[in-house]
């Protein structure tokens, strides 16, 4: 197997930074680039994390992932293989501020089509994209009006996943 992978992207003034670390796609995509022989030619769409790059090395090699690894190996999907359960999201949660880059806290969701995320700590704001139309994350919708189902889906989802990864966050910051 050959992997070509990163560190998160940096910003080169989008969003007006110079740095990484926020949710925002320029940052929170990484590239990954996976040739497996005999494995599927093409993309893949799934969700996939660096979390999950453990998983699928110890998979390839024939090791038991042990169960308090996070992520999920990803060889069905590099075989071509359907996975019928594959996670619909991704969660994100950055915490070290202050600090040098002056990024504050947040955590967030991110689906195929939305991101929620909540910067917290010495300020309390939620922001709601639809990457679909605002690809660029230019509008943040959050609390207009028709939002309020779905930023309750999310903020569900959000909350499945901290408990998921038993992130403490779950139990200090409840809306």
């Amino acid at each position: 197997m050959i992997v070509y992978t990163s560190d998160q992207g940096f910003y080169m003034g989008e969003h007006g930074w110079f740095d990484k670390r926020f949710m925002y796609e320029e940052s929170f995509r990484t590239p990954l680039l996976v040739r497996l022989p005999g494995g599927k030619k093409g993309d893949v769409d799934e969700m996939v994390q660096n979390i999950d790059y453990g998983p699928t090395i110890l998979d390839l090699a024939g090791v038991e992932v042990p169960a308090d690894m996070h992520g999920v190996s990803f060889l069905p999907l590099l075989k071509g293989e359907k996975v019928p359960d594959w996670r619909k999201s991704l969660y994100y949660h950055f915490y070290e501020y202050p600090a040098e880059h002056a990024v504050r806290r947040h955590y967030g969701v991110r689906t195929e089509r939305y991101k929620l995320m909540h910067f917290y700590n010495d300020i309390d704001c939620w922001e709601l994209y639809d990457l679909q139309e605002d690809p660029m994350e230019m509008h943040n919708i959050y609390g207009q009006p028709g939002t309020e189902e779905l930023v309750k889906e999310l903020k569900t989802e959000l909350l499945r996943l901290q408990v998921q990864y038993d992130d403490p966050i779950r139990n200090i910051y409840k809306d």
